[in-house]
């Protein structure tokens, strides 16, 4: 998929959605489950921002995910005027934040993987 076409903008639409999901999810998970929900949550996590970056062909891929993940971590975090936040000061929830956030850097700067078909040579080697 090339271009700016409807579908692709869909597409990316979806992928933020999901980011936003699989955040709110991993913001429940994280530290209920200790140390399973934080692994849960940081794989999770990694699968769409790879899985996103995949299927739409480039790096923007991973980062709409990365972005609609981010939101809803951010908004999670705020407290309301009862108190309650889900997401405390917690060294479990810093390193959820933080790990999250490592690995949408790293799925969205990761250098491009060999298509299958491509030759060694124009690869350069």
């Amino acid at each position: 998929m090339t271009g700016t076409t409807p579908a692709r903008l869909a597409a990316y639409a979806l992928i933020a959605v999901l980011g936003a999901v699989v955040g709110a999810a991993g913001v429940l998970v994280h530290a209920g489950w200790f140390p399973g929900g934080l692994l849960l949550a940081l794989l999770a996590s990694t699968a769409l921002f790879y899985g996103a970056m995949r299927a739409m062909g480039t790096k923007a891929g991973a980062g709409t995910a990365a972005a609609g993940w981010i939101v809803s971590i951010v908004l999670l975090t705020l407290s309301r005027p009862e108190g309650d936040l889900l997401i405390g000061g917690s060294s479990v929830s810093y390193f959820y934040m933080l790990g999250g956030m490592a690995l949408a850097v790293m799925c969205a700067t990761m250098l491009d993987l060999p298509q299958p078909g491509r030759s060694a040579a124009r690869l350069g080697k």
